[in-house]
């Protein structure tokens, strides 16, 4: 049995993160936070052996992807099955514009029905049952092109909640009672298809340097 072991990891902070905007499947790139973030992930997975690096094609995800890849010389691959959830006509709304605009919809999201899809936008949107399939299925895709390996998945926040509600069994219809951080260190295990949680929601990486106020 050959296990593969898996670094996941949520993308630095953008923008609309630190505002509370939905972004889906809308391309924002990271602000001057969440280039420190990605910087200080790239340290401190510097002395590990990763054999491979995968990134959402949002270019949220790539740019962390990218200084995690750093001098490596390991060239980043894409998958676009790493996205986040497309929420169709909720992207690029604050969750307060969304409850005012669609407030029947918004209501069935908030009280996690997974089978519940939201108007379409630019793009259709996905129900959470049809995006867990995606994620997860994306995760252990890449897990059995390397098994044996250690490999580093640079994704978005919905897809670290799949991989931890497909690890430790917790049903898709609950609320989220852990944390899913930007650029936290997430660790996992893959052996005959079932994924493990090792440890989540490393951060200690991003604490601000101290610097001795005499200095």
């Amino acid at each position: 049995m050959l296990e593969t072991n898996i670094v996941l990891i949520r993308h630095g902070e953008t923008a609309w993160n630190a505002e509370r905007r939905l972004q889906g499947h809308i391309d924002i790139a990271l602000n001057a936070e969440g280039q420190r973030q990605a910087a200080a992930l790239a340290a401190a997975l510097a002395g590990e052996d990763i054999d491979a690096i995968v990134a959402s094609d949002l270019q949220r995800a790539l740019q962390t992807a990218q200084a995690v890849a750093g001098a490596r010389g390991v060239q980043v691959q894409t998958d676009p099955a790493l996205r986040e959830r497309c929420y169709g006509g909720f992207e690029g709304l604050l969750y307060a514009e969304i409850a005012e605009r669609f407030p029947l919809e918004f209501a069935r999201w908030q009280a996690r029905d997974i089978d519940a899809l939201m108007p379409s936008g630019a793009r259709s949107a996905e129900s959470f049952r049809q995006f867990y399939v995606r994620s997860v299925d994306a995760i252990l895709g890449w897990a059995a092109a390397y098994p044996g390996q250690s490999i580093a998945l640079v994704a978005h926040g919905g897809v670290l909640e799949c991989a931890y509600r497909a690890a430790t069994g917790l049903p898709l219809e609950t609320p989220r009672h852990f944390a899913v951080l930007n650029a936290s260190i997430n660790r996992f295990t893959v052996a005959n298809g079932k994924l493990r949680l090792v440890s989540w929601g490393g951060v200690a990486h991003l604490a601000p340097r101290v610097h001795d106020e005499l200095a």
